[in-house]
């Protein structure tokens, strides 16, 4: 990332992935806010291949098909 912009934001979490999350960040002596950043920049990419809930399957063929 360029620079370091901090902003706060909120993240709300299942308990249960919350506690996993907790116990790692203590297990590597790391902040909670670290382990998420590094969790993101890993999965990104997969995260990505998946559809957004704008994205239909199967719509480019309607629109070329007329139904």
């Amino acid at each position: 990332m360029a620079g370091s912009d901090k902003r706060k934001q909120s993240l709300y979490f299942p308990e249960a992935m919350l506690k996993e999350i907790q116990e790692e960040a203590a297990r590597q002596d790391r902040s909670l806010s670290w382990i998420v950043q590094k969790a993101w920049k890993i999965a990104r990419k997969e995260i990505m291949k998946y559809p957004s809930v704008n994205e239909f399957p199967g719509a480019d063929d309607e629109k070329e098909t007329g139904s």
